[in-house]
């Protein structure tokens, strides 16, 4: 046995060397631009809130009808029927969205980046490989089309930027929009890229579209100044401006997420990032007519609902975020993206069971597209682990193995994890094996761009404590919960005393539990995740006290650990917030320094690394957000 663990420590800190750090990096940064992706043809509630789905199917009909095969679309018309096809997407109606872009995607910038935006956002959904090459093929496609509409030898394809102020106004109004349209298909045909095959090349094609959709972004919102500044009359100015803040507002917010030491590295190249002015800009497009002003509304809403959660702070503006939603469940209330924001806020609000209810109805709103579905799945499948109904939360992880081909590593040892809570009579019924479905998961890990995906690599090496080559298995303790916890599932409960009492029980009895156990390898890991997790719970319960001596029994133990390392960085976060709710900003402020800069080569070090780069903002400079 000790042969194997030096084996398997040393592949460890070989991988960890290697990759880790920028793997890490990439995944969460990656996870970040599918969520956002997940929202991007969501456009124009205060345009599509008079409109009636008849009316516009009625629009599609005689539009794609009286226009000749030859005939150009001009500006007008291709803002008008891709916000007529953005409304049909949004009424579940998504066939019917495609089929009115699909004739004019060659031929008009607005239907060309309308089109491949669907056929991109399914292949981010399924990750099938023929729909993520179907993608690439369309946004390459709208980026010709685009092109055809770029002033030659534009700003950003000249060796210098330094135009006068009068070249730049020369652009014509379609060219303005051109120049828009193509940022949005790079940025989206990057996204595609980075998950396209295992090509390291792809990748480094990948960053270098997100670099140019960047620095075209940063050229219109000059345009846009110079155009303010001497009052220049356009149609549809309010259309350009409305995608400048998309652009500019995503980015900022997206960058501002980043650990300080990749920062430092991309402001060497250019970029730069401010979740102010992000946010600021967003909200400016959120509240103007443009066609991208919802697409704003539902960029800062994602960023609410799961980016400041999954890559933050786990504090939430619930108040903003239901302020977005309201009109699109009054103009669309029976759209899936709607019903799922809806569901994600009462969640976040601690209504478990409201949330339930309406992920259910989701679900039963439209059979078109499969993947809401799946997002769904994932949803219910953490409420009934919320609640500890282990069962139900088995049946959504087990849907998720067999029908979303997202992270079936993760998958499958979440519906390992799940099953190890259960009674052994109730995981009999199931006809499962959990030493199989554990020894399964190292199998399943896929690459992107080359790269392994942190979570799988957690779940990986959690799952070699049942290898065939040790004596026997070592159970996991309690890794539902740790699960829990590695996705942030504990802000979610504390809002539920009850849920948090009930976990409570849980890991006491754990706790308890282990004290009987015959001595092993990873005792001292479990007994600090188990006193981590009981931290979590008592602060979640207001005894700070005695979360204290939790966490700080995990950091004394530091030199014991053999396998969990992440355990140690990760529970002085978590002291660090026991200290800033105690009002001891200074004090907290040094233990989430001491988390960054004494600590490295650990589990899931990057996402760690976010939550203190997003701590350290909000306490640094006090905000409404």
């Amino acid at each position: 046995m000790r042969e194997g663990k030096m084996e398997e420590e040393a592949e460890e800190e070989e991988e960890e060397e290697e990759e880790e750090e920028e793997e890490d990096i990439f995944e969460d940064a990656l996870e970040t631009i599918s969520m956002s992706s997940r929202a991007d043809m969501a456009t124009s509630s205060h345009y599509f809130a008079s409109l009636d789905t008849k009316q516009a199917s009625g629009q599609h009909r005689s539009s794609s009808v009286s226009r000749s095969p030859s005939a150009k679309v001009d500006l007008k018309s291709g803002l008008e029927e891709c916000a007529v096809a953005l409304d049909l997407f949004l009424s579940n109606k998504f066939a019917d969205a495609l089929e009115l872009l699909r004739p004019w995607a060659k031929e008009s910038m607005y239907h060309a980046l309308g089109y491949s935006t669907i056929v991109v956002l399914q292949a981010v959904m399924t990750f099938e490989q023929q729909d993520i090459q179907n993608g690439i093929s369309a946004m390459k496609d709208a980026l010709q089309t685009c092109q055809r509409y770029r002033k030659k030898n534009t700003v950003i394809e000249s060796f210098s930027s330094l135009l006068s102020r009068g070249s730049l106004e020369q652009l014509t109004e379609e060219e303005m929009h051109a120049e828009i349209c193509y940022a949005e298909c790079l940025l989206q045909k990057a996204a595609l890229t980075f998950v396209q095959d295992e090509n390291m090349i792809n990748f480094i094609k990948g960053g270098l579209k997100i670099r140019t959709s960047y620095q075209i972004y940063k050229e219109c919102l000059s345009i846009l100044h110079v155009i303010q500044k001497n009052k220049v009359e356009q149609q549809f100015f309010y259309e350009f401006e409305g995608g400048v803040k998309l652009g500019i507002g995503a980015f900022n917010l997206m960058l501002s997420l980043l650990p300080a030491r990749i920062i430092r590295l991309l402001e060497f190249i250019g970029f730069s990032g401010n979740r102010e002015l992000g946010l600021l800009q967003l909200r400016e497009g959120a509240s103007g007519r443009s066609m991208r002003s919802s697409l704003c509304c539902l960029t800062i809403l994602a960023f609410h609902t799961y980016i400041s959660l999954i890559l933050g702070t786990g504090e939430v503006n619930i108040v903003e975020a239901e302020s977005l939603l309201a009109p699109f469940l009054r103009a669309f209330p029976n759209g899936s993206l709607m019903l799922f924001y809806h569901a994600r806020i009462q969640l976040l609000k601690g209504n478990v069971e409201e949330a339930q209810e309406l992920y259910r109805k989701c679900i039963s709103v439209q059979e078109e597209w499969k993947q809401f579905h799946h997002l769904c799945y994932w949803e219910l499948m953490w409420i009934h682990m919320f609640q500890q109904n282990w069962m139900e939360a088995y049946y959504y992880s087990d849907l998720l193995c067999k029908e979303s081909k997202w992270s079936k590593a993760t998958y499958v040892f979440l519906k390992a994890a799940i099953l190890s809570m259960l009674p052994e009579e109730e995981v009999v019924a199931t006809k499962e094996n959990i030493v199989t479905l554990f020894r399964q998961v190292d199998s399943l890990k896929q690459r992107i761009a080359g790269k392994s995906i942190p979570t799988e690599k957690f779940a990986v090496r959690k799952s070699r404590r049942y290898s065939p080559s040790l004596p026997a298995p070592v159970k996991l303790i309690l890794p539902a919960l740790e699960m829990m916890y590695v996705w942030n599932g504990f802000p979610i409960v504390s809002k539920r005393k009850d849920l948090s009492e009930n976990l409570l029980v849980t890991v006491e009895k754990a706790e308890a539990a282990l004290q009987n156990e015959t001595l092993t390898d990873y005792s001292v890991d479990d007994e600090c995740l188990v006193k981590l997790l009981k931290g979590c719970c008592l602060k979640n319960l207001q005894r700070p006290m005695q979360a204290e001596l939790c966490f700080n029994h995990v950091v004394q133990s530091e030199k014991l650990l053999k396998y969990d390392h992440y355990l140690v960085p990760f529970t002085l976060f978590e002291l660090a917030f026991l200290y800033k709710s105690q009002g001891e900003i200074d004090k907290a402020m040094k233990v989430l320094e001491t988390a960054r800069n004494n600590y490295k080569d650990y589990s899931l070090e990057s996402r760690l690394h976010f939550r203190i780069q997003a701590a350290l903002q909000l306490w640094k400079k006090p905000s409404s957000d």
